[in-house]
């Protein structure tokens, strides 16, 4: 069944065997379809369109790679593929994943750290180079497969040839991610094509194939960072640089509301469609003053949607205040939020803070509080996996809203709930307590008499 994702993928394919992209990175969740089209038929089509070409197919295991070898083979050998082209498999052909065109072309299949000494492609395709996500997070495996594509792959490229990497990222110093940093820093540049599993507007990659009912299923039964690499194609690292991954600590219920001082905080994105996002964070403090993440909203939308989510979350959670930046609700929105919070009956105190600074600086105040006692956190919201991905990323990763916005409420907590300190005062004494005061300490003191 031919779908709207298939499509996109399949015109990516077709830029590689015209020639106008040589580096191409389709990165899709498992099973929906990627290796079908791009191990399976692209190669068939691809030596249908260029018989005299090559194609040498790796993926993680040479058991695998040759069964797509042998599948490409079936499909070149079928009557539906006689009536499209000419290329037939050459007689003396016998090998499943290695095997020659009538025109001189070759189809060679290898495991990822397979040898390909003495044979060339002019499309090299890598698909899924880890055969599961234990292997991905092993450094040292990394570390070959990473030698393997440097060392052995790349070499094999005739002149002109094409890489084509299709998978789904499994850690962020996956293949990958190598290649990407790569790239950063002058390197091959790939067309880089990501496929979340759930976009930003909360609709299904492939309906017809997964619905978004069956995918938050998965994502309920998957670990947050498993779910954010697999799926979403954003990992995080295992630990985290600023935020640390064992000050995340969980939670099933918070504590009585009655027993919190709940605040919040925002980060607008006055722009819809400009690439942020707004994120609005409730937190709360229990008597110990330990930090419960209670509710969090984000969205890419225009103003008027997350106004209104802000107003839903002052009149749920009822906080003490709210933290913004100054800059970016004075750009317009700021009349139209306040008329609104009056309308519905949601007030709050809103502490503007100046929004100049490293973003790192401006975040220390809640890393600090939670180095000190932790973070505790709703592990099962839907909204978890992209909070920690983004926290453990930060401040290298792609979005950094929900950072911001906690970021605020360190603010916010820091001029909420400062003490002043006064000087300790001295007892009043008068001029006959001075005078007397050595007397007073020979207990002669006027006052006995």
């Amino acid at each position: 069944m031919e779908t709207a994702l298939h499509g996109r993928i399949a015109a990516a394919l077709e830029r590689v065997e015209q020639g106008t992209c040589d580096r191409l990175m389709l990165l899709l969740p498992p099973r929906h379809g990627k290796s079908e089209l791009a191990s399976r038929r692209f190669g068939a089509w691809y030596l249908g369109r260029r018989p005299d070409k090559s194609l040498i197919a790796a993926s993680a295991s040479a058991t695998l790679a040759e069964g797509y070898g042998r599948d490409v083979r079936n499909i070149i050998n079928s009557d539906t593929y006689a009536s499209l082209f000419d290329t037939r498999i050459s007689e003396d052909s016998k090998a499943k994943g290695r095997w020659h065109t009538n025109a001189d072309g070759q189809y060679y299949a290898v495991g990822v750290g397979g040898d390909v000494m003495g044979r060339g492609g002019d499309v090299f395709l890598i698909d899924d180079p880890f055969a599961n996500m234990a292997d991905a997070q092993s450094t040292l495996k990394r570390e070959r497969v990473w030698e393997w594509y440097t060392g052995t792959a790349y070499n094999r490229l005739e002149p002109g040839g094409a890489i084509i990497l299709i998978n789904h990222r499994m850690h962020e110093d996956d293949l990958s991610g190598r290649i990407l940093a790569q790239q950063a820093a002058g390197g091959d540049t790939f067309e880089v094509i990501e496929f979340p599993a759930i976009s930003d507007g909360g609709q299904a990659l492939c309906p017809e194939r997964y619905t978004l009912e069956e995918l938050k299923r998965i994502k309920a039964n998957t670990l947050p960072r498993f779910w954010s690499a697999l799926y979403q194609q954003h990992p995080a690292p295992e630990d985290g640089d600023y935020f640390k991954n064992d000050w995340l600590r969980s939670y099933a219920a918070p504590p009585e509301r009655d027993t919190l001082r709940v605040y919040g905080g925002s980060d607008y994105a006055v722009t819809r469609d400009g690439g942020d996002y707004t994120a609005h964070v409730v937190i709360g403090l229990d008597p110990k003053g330990r930090i419960y993440l209670l509710d969090l909203w984000r969205g890419r939308t225009d103003s008027a949607v997350w106004i209104e989510a802000f107003c839903d979350l002052v009149e749920e959670w009822a906080p003490i205040g709210w933290a913004e930046e100054r800059g970016q609700i004075r750009s317009g929105v700021g009349p139209f939020l306040t008329r609104r919070m009056r309308e519905r009956g949601a007030f709050v105190h809103r502490e503007g803070f100046s929004a100049r600074g490293d973003k790192s600086i401006r975040a220390q105040s809640i890393r600090g509080r939670m180095a000190l006692d932790g973070l505790y956190v709703p592990v099962h919201a839907d909204w978890y996996a992209d909070f920690e991905t983004e926290l453990l990323s930060f401040p290298m990763g792609k979005h950094d809203d929900q950072v911001d916005a906690l970021g605020l409420v360190g603010q916010l907590l820091d001029k909420m709930t400062a003490r002043t300190t006064r000087p300790a005062t001295k007892p009043d004494t008068d001029r006959w307590d001075r005078l007397f005061a050595e007397r007073d300490k020979e207990e002669m003191s006027w006052k006995t008499f």
